[in-house]
């Protein structure tokens, strides 16, 4: 549905956005991670036609994004900005005006979505009278009336209580469901390994990362297997170190060790196993070493450097 296709911005001859392709399907919730000042907010904005690119191009549905094509694509800025003193129907009725809806369609869809955030008593009261965490329910609604085909989220849990975050995934899921794109800008690692089926990662505005989160999980993991057991396993044979982690344990594997090989001497060893999987690294953890070491990197070169992370798999 997106398309993103050698994308490159400039400031003052420096590129804050270098040669960054990637593509995101319908019905998928897709991460853009990056540290600050990575240039995420300059590809978002390239994205809803708010700047221009210096360099390539982006589609939606094959279509160049400007015109009637950005209409389907909506933007939650980290940045939130209502009319507070305008009462909260009347808010969103504008906006759905904006997105071309007609103003008793306008009206109907707002009433609807204020429903669906369980803030319809508050209809008729002025946005500065609702605390910020209800204030960022309605400017997720203004985000989704108009049932736009692509959402861009920067950091839409911020500020929202365990119930309204669990209120917001359930959403997201509906949209998903229908097969809405979602593209989500978030720090929080977690809700990345949660929500999401795919990530781009920039840092420096290159490409470091890009893959099904799942992956890249498990390429930064080494060669290792997880186990969960009662008690820390024994090192058998093809086992070269046993890191505790998270309630389990990582085991190192030699590089002509199998899982399957380490899993049936465990097994005649006795050890009563709970679990066992390939291990995989938590999206955190990565994220703080890719930026850390440089990787995907090449700080020799004006270009964008192209291992193997950085032109990961597309599906």
């Amino acid at each position: 549905m997106l398309q993103i296709r050698e994308v490159t911005k400039r400031y003052g001859g420096r590129a804050v956005v270098n040669a960054v392709s990637f593509d995101v399907q319908p019905g998928e919730i897709f991460a853009l991670l990056g540290p600050n000042g990575a240039g995420k907010t300059t590809l978002i904005r390239m994205i809803t036609d708010i700047l221009r690119p210096d360099a390539g191009e982006i589609l939606l549905d094959g279509v160049r994004v400007g015109g009637e094509a950005k209409r389907r694509i909506a933007y939650l800025p980290e940045e939130r900005g209502l009319y507070r003193r305008a009462r909260v129907l009347e808010v969103l009725t504008y906006y759905g005006q904006l997105k071309g809806l007609g103003r008793a369609g306008a009206r109907a869809a707002a009433t609807a979505l204020l429903e669906r955030v369980e803030l319809a008593d508050w209809a008729d009261k002025h946005v500065e009278a609702l605390s910020k965490g209800m204030q960022q329910k309605v400017q997720l609604c203004a985000t989704l009336i108009g049932d736009p085909r692509v959402l861009i989220l920067d950091e839409p849990f911020s500020g929202l209580d365990p119930l309204n975050v669990q209120l917001l995934e359930g959403l997201l899921d509906e949209r998903r469901a229908a097969g809405v794109t979602v593209l989500l800008s978030t720090h929080q690692m977690g809700k990345v390994e949660q929500l999401c089926d795919r990530a781009l990662m920039i840092n420096h505005g290159h490409m470091v990362l890009y893959g099904s989160v799942t992956e890249i999980r498990r390429r930064y993991a080494g060669h290792a297997v997880e186990v969960r057991t009662h008690e820390p396993p024994p090192a058998v044979e093809g086992v070269e170190a046993i890191e505790p982690r998270n309630g389990a344990f990582v085991l190192a594997l030699a590089p002509d060790a199998t899982p399957q090989s380490v899993l049936r001497a465990l097994v005649e060893r006795g050890v009563p196993i709970e679990s066992f999987a390939v291990a995989s690294l938590p999206i955190e953890d990565i994220f703080v070493k890719v930026v850390r070491e440089g990787i995907g990197l090449d700080h020799g070169r004006s270009g964008a450097a192209e291992p193997e992370t950085a032109r990961g798999p597309a599906a």
